[in-house]
């Protein structure tokens, strides 16, 4: 993702794309769904949801977000992990990203900016596979980041097919939830300098293994709207 090694999704995208991939969102009047986990009263990852480890194991599950809801709870512990889910869509039709987050751990110095501390307690990205090849794909991720400001927009230090923009940052807000809603399809543009192609998949990730650290996230309900 930031990483050269944390480009997972390209493969599975690629056979997504070319065979005319199968979308397990749900579009339901204006709205495309991607994840209800607040309905959700199961442990372990939700189904249609698939994780990837490049360093250490995944810590995901469900769990009662406190109002009595379900979340999705992310732990880090030095790793890097994530869990994604295939979907197919214009971004034209449904361009804003809605999604709630609450963080209670960031990674200590962790900062986007520079190549040898870019952890992230809470990330959700939309990624764009782009052909023929697979380091053309483009990743637009939405971040709460320890040190970079909020309102940042950054080029990755490892991969310049990955733009990030700084929602949320520091410690000030931890423990709290927050509703967010961003324009996917006006922020690709103005990061890319092109018209997007279709979405491919979601991603959510959490990772402290640069700064041999530990964070600690949750993600409710997540759609993308018209």
């Amino acid at each position: 993702m930031k990483k050269p090694k944390k480009i997972f999704i390209v493969p599975c995208l690629i056979a997504l794309c070319l065979f005319a991939a199968i979308s397990v969102a749900v579009a339901k009047g204006g709205v495309f769904i991607v994840a209800v986990f607040s309905e959700l009263k199961e442990k372990g990852v939700p189904v249609e949801w698939h994780v990837k480890e490049w360093k250490g194991r995944a810590d995901a599950q469900i769990v009662d977000d406190g109002t009595a809801k379900g979340a999705l709870h992310l732990k880090s512990n030095g790793t890097s992990t994530a869990l994604y889910k295939e979907i197919s869509l214009d971004i034209k039709d449904y361009p804003y990203l809605n999604w709630r987050w609450k963080v209670t751990k960031i990674p200590t110095g962790g900062d986007v900016r520079k190549r040898k501390t870019d952890d992230e307690a809470a990330q959700i990205y939309v990624v764009f596979p782009k052909f023929p090849s697979q380091i053309n794909s483009r990743m637009l991720g939405y971040i709460w980041d320890s040190n970079a400001p909020a309102g940042s927009e950054v080029t990755s230090a490892k991969l310049s097919t990955t733009k990030y923009i700084v929602v949320k940052s520091g410690a000030q807000e931890l423990g709290k939830w927050f509703y967010e809603k961003r324009n996917v399809y006006e922020d690709y543009k103005r990061l890319f300098g092109e018209e997007p192609p279709m979405v491919g998949s979601i991603a959510l990730m959490i990772d402290s293994d640069d700064t041999e650290t530990s964070a600690e996230s949750f993600f409710g309900d997540i759609y993308l709207s018209e």
